[in-house]
């Protein structure tokens, strides 16, 4: 699996939007912090796009031909719910032909282990076309511990096998990147990309610094079942 960080290239617009995204003044602007995961999808995106299949093609313009190069492959966009929905619009704004596939995944608290509780991914739904031969592009803007975007892989597999996959968050962990290496093991038909990483995990599995819940951030607080009383 190679892994891409792109935040290595100190150049790059991308590094705007992830500031504005960790900020937390600026945070404060819901619209602001979604449109700015938006426009990191769409400049991952791009990225991407220099990895895939081109062969060429001549289009009729009012005044002769010409020759230009286009995408072959057949490309499905997916992605967890619910934070995933702003980076996966800006991977579609690029891609938009893609087939689509959304997944449910959340945390959940396991079983304790040397007196610490583990934490487990539950993945509730998908709805997702086949994916057997097609390039399969899994975005996820949050990779801390590498759970929900494994859970995620494995179950798009049952669709197919895809030609090629591309893993892409707006901030992962080397904690994510050893465990995606460990369960999908090594494969060159599999890349990893990340506009940046970060150093750690606090003990609740948040990255530090990373800018806090992104789902919360996008789309506003949450109630779960287990907080009723």
């Amino acid at each position: 699996m190679q892994v891409i960080n792109l935040s290595e290239n100190n150049n790059s617009v991308l590094n705007q939007y992830l500031s504005e995204i960790r900020d937390v003044e600026i945070q404060k602007d819901p619209l602001r912090f979604r449109r700015n995961i938006e426009r990191i999808g769409e400049v991952m995106a791009i990225e991407v796009s220099k990895r895939l299949d081109y062969s060429p093609r001549e289009v009729t313009t009012p005044l002769g031909v010409a020759e230009v190069q286009q995408i072959t492959d057949r490309i499905v966009l997916g992605t967890i719910l619910r934070a995933g929905l702003p980076l996966h619009q800006g991977f579609l704004n690029i891609f938009d032909r893609a087939e689509n596939a959304f997944l449910s995944a959340y945390r959940r608290a396991g079983r304790i282990v040397d007196g610490e509780q583990e934490l487990e991914i539950v993945a509730e739904y998908m709805a997702a076309p086949a994916i057997d031969g097609k390039t399969l592009i899994l975005v996820d803007p949050m990779l801390a511990t590498g759970m929900s975007m494994e859970v995620g892989y494995l179950a798009l597999l049952r669709h197919g096998k895809p030609k090629h996959t591309h893993l892409c968050c707006t901030i992962g962990t080397p904690q994510a990147i050893d465990c995606l290496r460990q369960s999908l093991g090594d494969s060159e038909n599999i890349t990893l990309w990340c506009a940046a990483i970060d150093p750690i995990l606090n003990e609740k599995k948040y990255i530090v610094p990373g800018l806090g819940d992104a789902g919360d951030l996008c789309y506003g607080t949450k109630i779960h079942l287990s907080d009723r009383k």
